[in-house]
């Protein structure tokens, strides 16, 4: 009896990412914790971590969040389990020239396990699409002040820092960058 060779099938991982709705609310606090922590979270006192978590990505706040309409997330998945996400909204940074009607990237951020794949930049990408959705206009971000990856990172977004604050992380205040985009900047 001869044997034939079975085809083997390599399983591809689907990774997609999608708008988030107030029913991701849980996942999107649960994730936002997560990605900050493994981010950040060495710098900080655990008790500063501890409240600036539960107050940043608690879940209620994340449902007003997902259901205004001049906010939005998105949910970066791979197989359907959320490990990135990016969320946008009008500017509140506080920076003197921040116009009624300018847009900010709120935050951006994927696990570690699944950086480097371009998928921060895809992420970036429909931010920056639902932001312009309506014409040209400024947009804004807040990075800290060592973050260097992400600095190079929107530097090349065409954003300049146009500014600096202290951002509170419990009761640790962090050196935060404030980037700008010009409406008139084609990048």
């Amino acid at each position: 009896m001869r044997r034939t060779k079975r085809k083997r099938t390599k399983r591809t991982r689907e990774r997609a990412d999608r708008r988030a709705t107030v029913d991701d609310a849980a996942v999107l606090s649960d994730l936002a914790s997560r990605t900050f922590t493994e981010t950040f979270g060495h710098l900080y006192p655990a008790e500063d971590l501890a409240a600036f978590l539960a107050d940043a990505y608690e879940v209620g706040k994340q449902k007003v969040i997902l259901s205004h309409p001049d906010y939005a997330v998105w949910l970066l998945e791979d197989d359907g389990v959320a490990v990135g996400h990016a969320a946008a909204g009008p500017c509140g940074l506080p920076h003197p020239e921040v116009k009624a009607g300018d847009g900010e990237l709120k935050r951006l951020y994927v696990l570690a396990s699944h950086q480097n794949g371009g998928w921060g930049g895809k992420l970036f990408a429909e931010v920056e699409r639902w932001l312009l959705r309506d014409g040209p206009r400024t947009l804004w971000i807040g990075v800290w002040s060592e973050n260097f990856g992400a600095q190079r990172f929107y530097a090349r977004q065409g954003f300049v820092r146009v500014g600096e604050y202290k951002f509170p992380v419990g009761k640790t205040l962090d050196d935060e960058f404030i980037l700008r985009r010009d409406a008139s900047t084609s990048v």
